[in-house]
């Protein structure tokens, strides 16, 4: 073929609530990337205290964001695009992924709180509660326009969401046949 194929990796951005798992699955089922659930390179304790419904402090984030960022670098370092789920409320938060690795770029899922709110009450087995809601769109920083991302909207279906931020992403379409 020739050509080569660009490396990238997609942090699927927003509070808690705002689908991000769900959209980031759905990319990666789309394109055949690597998929990464960014909760799960959470510390111990940092779930023991959301679950407990107490904010995280920077302090008890920048280890778990080092962790996303080195696993990435490793899906870099390996030839592989990848997506991984990120709150990434913050441009610092935002920075640091980036740090050494233009591959990274961010789809933001936006939506308004009530609506988050409503979908985080009918959720279960999370250790989210939504007691923490207002803390994470407190924190929201949404994208400047230095950085690379996009911001989709999470109104209507899940595949109108997973549309619309493939399209944003300019990821290869799916095929319908």
């Amino acid at each position: 073929m020739g050509s080569e194929v660009r490396v990238r990796q997609i942090v699927v951005m927003g509070v808690s609530g705002v689908g991000k798992t769900t959209i980031a699955k759905g990319i990666s089922t789309l394109t055949g990337w690597t998929f990464a659930e960014g909760d799960a390179f959470h510390p111990e304790a940092n779930v023991a205290k959301m679950h407990e419904g107490h904010p995280l402090t920077d302090e008890d984030r920048w280890p778990w964001l080092r962790a996303i960022g080195d696993w990435m670098s490793a899906e870099i370092a390996a030839g592989r695009s990848a997506v991984v789920t990120c709150s990434a409320l913050r441009r610092s938060y935002r920075d640091l992924l980036r740090e050494g690795r233009p591959e990274v770029e961010f789809c933001h899922l936006a939506a308004q709180e009530d609506l988050v709110g409503d979908r985080l009450s009918h959720r279960g087995g999370h250790f989210m509660p939504p007691s923490l809601l207002p803390s994470q769109y407190a924190a929201l920083e949404p994208l400047e326009p230095d950085e690379p991302g996009v911001t989709v909207s999470v109104e209507g279906s899940v595949p109108d969401v997973l549309a619309r931020a493939v399209e944003s992403l300019h990821l290869p379409a799916p095929r319908t046949e």
